[in-house]
């Protein structure tokens, strides 16, 4: 397990335009009358989004009654990673679950986009897809606290309430993404 940060993209960059599907090959359309757009990526077997996964629900409830998109993407090479293949995708959405769209970027292209390095790496857009917020969901780490997600919602509530990103923005720290070789 590599340790490695997020990349922490600089605020209000455009959200990449992108077109995937889900473990099952329904496409995901993105909403146009959001408030915003959560983007995270993730993946089944990565002990950084296991150590979170029992809270994304929690998120995508929260996300849902706000009027947020929340989306999880997985882009991790499936050949080298087979945990980590669209039908384990399936499995661990039910285990933790998870009712918000997990799709799969085989390509990795989109993944590379968003300029992603790690899993969980989160991205909070704005209804103008801005970058509103990017970097961890929390202090907390498989080794050290139970997860809250209290970095996260504090934005996705600053987002709602119109305020400016957050000034305390901490990149993620997660396993590296599985790039294709």
């Amino acid at each position: 397990m590599a340790q490695t940060p997020s990349a922490m993209v600089s605020l209000q960059t455009r959200m990449p335009e992108f077109s995937l599907t889900d473990a099952n090959g329904t496409p995901c359309e993105l909403s146009d009358d959001s408030k915003g757009t959560l983007i995270i990526f993730m993946c089944n077997h990565c002990p950084f989004v296991i150590h979170v996964a029992s809270l994304l629900e929690e998120i995508h409830t929260l996300c849902e009654a706000s009027g947020i998109q929340m989306i999880g993407i997985n882009s991790n090479d499936i050949e080298a990673y087979p945990d980590d293949s669209p039908e384990n995708m399936i499995e661990t959405a039910q285990r933790f679950k998870w009712t918000f769209p997990y799709l799969f970027d085989g390509t990795q292209e989109v993944a590379r986009a968003f300029q992603a390095t790690c899993t969980p790496d989160v991205f909070l857009y704005d209804s103008e897809s801005g970058l509103y917020y990017r970097g961890q969901l929390d202090d907390s780490r498989p080794s050290s606290g139970t997860a809250d997600g209290e970095d996260l919602k504090n934005a996705i509530q600053a987002l709602l309430a119109n305020s400016p990103p957050p000034d305390d923005q901490k990149p993620a720290v997660g396993c590296n993404i599985k790039w294709k070789v």
